[in-house]
């Protein structure tokens, strides 16, 4: 379990296959801040630009870390799989932990597409469109989860292609997160609040009579 409340920010080392097929996964070395490995334990979960990993082994005086994804999470993520690039990351939640953004499950529900992000002001304007069966979770001032960074949702418009969502990035956002390397056309990953997630089924489950125990 995660809040969205970015700890750090890596940057993927290295690249390993994990096999000689297209059904084979990649192991990671991501390359991590002085100090941010100090409490860290094999097994341990960080989150990857939202999705919820598992440390697999730990260089300390490298600062490195590694993970294996298969090959159906690289299908169903982006930005992880490219040597240079920056990744928010967000150790697991600890039952004594302040819950800043909020509850995120470190699940990709789906990739979206970054359509503007440009300064406004002292600020930035995050547009993103996500893909049209995510689009009856999002909500005015409801939350989302981009690239694991949890974040408030404007404005909502909902298209042909999709639906397209903006966020304001505060300058300690942009400078403290990955999220100030996107561009007009980036893909990047995201989950739904768990909130929205059952109240759809509580609706579309319709009404049920409860039982009295036996």
């Amino acid at each position: 379990m995660f809040t969205g409340i970015i700890t750090g920010v890596g940057r993927i080392a290295a690249l390993h296959d994990l096999g000689s097929s297209l059904d084979h996964g990649k192991r990671l070395t991501i390359e991590a801040p002085p100090g941010y490995l100090d409490d860290v334990g094999l097994g341990d979960s960080i989150a990857l630009n939202g999705a919820c990993m598992t440390v697999t082994s730990l260089d300390l005086p490298q600062r490195h870390f590694t993970i294996d994804i298969s090959a159906e999470s690289l299908a169903r993520t982006t930005g992880l799989a490219q040597i240079g690039y920056r990744i928010n990351l967000e150790k697991a939640l600890r039952a004594h932990d302040r819950l800043g953004g909020h509850i995120v499950s470190g699940h990709v529900d789906g990739v979206g597409r970054v359509t503007r992000f440009a300064q406004v002001g002292e600020s930035w304007e995050l547009r993103v469109i996500a893909p049209t069966e995510l689009g009856k979770y999002l909500a005015y001032k409801g939350s989302i989860t981009v690239n694991g960074v949890s974040l408030t949702v404007n404005s909502v418009q909902d298209d042909a292609d999709g639906c397209e969502f903006s966020i304001n990035l505060i300058p300690h956002t942009v400078q403290n997160t990955s999220l100030g390397q996107l561009t007009d056309g980036s893909s990047v990953n995201l989950e739904i609040d768990t909130v929205a997630r059952y109240v759809e089924r509580m609706l579309s489950a319709g009404h049920t009579t409860l039982k009295e125990p036996a």
